[in-house]
């Protein structure tokens, strides 16, 4: 699976369609009947006619004898295409590459680019977060870089290509320092944890936590159980178990932890740490609405990759 997709390139830069490299041959003449020849064209690794992929050129020349075959002749600089019913010099003829391969081409060589471009204490393995998915930052700047790479091989001068380029040094430079954390990474706050709303309605939400969590990892699955407002409404809380994390356990509708009714104090949530949640008075927690909580522990080594390496020092 690449770091993008041809979506993420329209994203960064939505007019890169505009520069498919295609080149138009012109000049075509009868070479026997029904068979049209084209001199000096350059190297044809694939023929387009009207925007129509051609598929896969012919053996020799001689085989060339069908509506739509092809040959290319590379001793002679020649292209060689039959059509009993147009004349290719009435049509739009075009050697290069289809754009979905291309691109898919160039993504694939922005991408090594940029784990050769990488500090080698990033584990390369490690870049997917918990959904499966590439962190934002690698999508986009493997996106830069292949549309400023496709940008200039059609416009080697190119201030636009330019300025997608150093998008994505500076994005690199980032990673490389460490102020740049990807999802992987444990940070100085991870103890405390890390909320995400994963489907949220309701006023009332949980908007702080304190203490820490000195267990190794897990995401804590926090739900709205009773609806209503503070003092009424009540929350509940799924913790890892043997077999999955909390937050599993909450989607798989097992029986939670904890229950506790949501008062705007620092309540329970976890051994070490408490949440909070908070709203105006006429505010409601809604049935159903669920958070994630992730934690790493507390004593868990911090992944920096601008940790200073030892050098020896020599007295003159």
């Amino acid at each position: 699976m690449a770091y993008c997709t041809n979506r993420d390139l329209k994203d960064v830069f939505p007019s890169i369609d505009e520069f498919d490299t295609k080149t138009p041959i012109y000049g075509w003449v009868v070479h026997s009947s029904n068979l049209y020849r084209a001199d000096n064209c350059g190297l044809v690794t694939q023929l387009f006619a009207n925007g129509q992929d051609l598929g896969s050129a012919e053996a020799n020349s001689g085989e060339v004898g069908s509506n739509g075959e092809w040959y290319y002749e590379s001793t002679l600089d020649a292209v060689y295409y039959y059509n009993s019913s147009t004349n290719p010099n009435d049509m739009l003829m075009e050697s290069g590459d289809d754009w979905a391969t291309l691109k898919t081409r160039y993504i694939s060589n922005a991408e090594k680019y940029l784990d050769s471009r990488l500090d080698g204490r990033l584990p390369r393995k490690q870049f997917k977060d918990k959904d499966g998915n590439y962190d934002y930052i690698l999508v986009r700047t493997t996106a830069l870089l292949a549309c400023s790479f496709l940008l200039r091989a059609s416009q080697p001068v190119s201030e636009v290509a330019d300025a997608l380029f150093d998008e994505a040094e500076k994005n690199i430079f980032s990673l490389n320092e460490g102020t740049t954390k990807l999802s992987w990474q444990v940070t100085g706050d991870a103890g405390k944890g890390v909320i995400r709303e994963m489907s949220v309605s309701g006023s009332l939400r949980i908007v702080d936590t304190r203490g820490d969590y000195y267990d190794i990892y897990d995401r804590v699955g926090v739900k709205v159980t009773t609806a209503g407002a503070l003092g009424t409404a009540k929350y509940s809380v799924w913790l890892k178990d043997g077999d999955n994390l909390g937050a599993e356990r909450m989607n798989n509708s097992e029986s939670a932890d904890y229950i506790d009714t949501i008062n705007g104090q620092y309540q329970t949530l976890v051994s070490g740490v408490q949440l909070r949640f908070a709203g105006d008075t006429a505010d409601t927690a809604t049935l159903n609405d669920k958070w994630e909580i992730e934690f790493h522990g507390k004593n868990e080594a911090l992944d920096d990759s601008g940790m200073p390496y030892s050098i020896n020092m020599t007295r003159r």
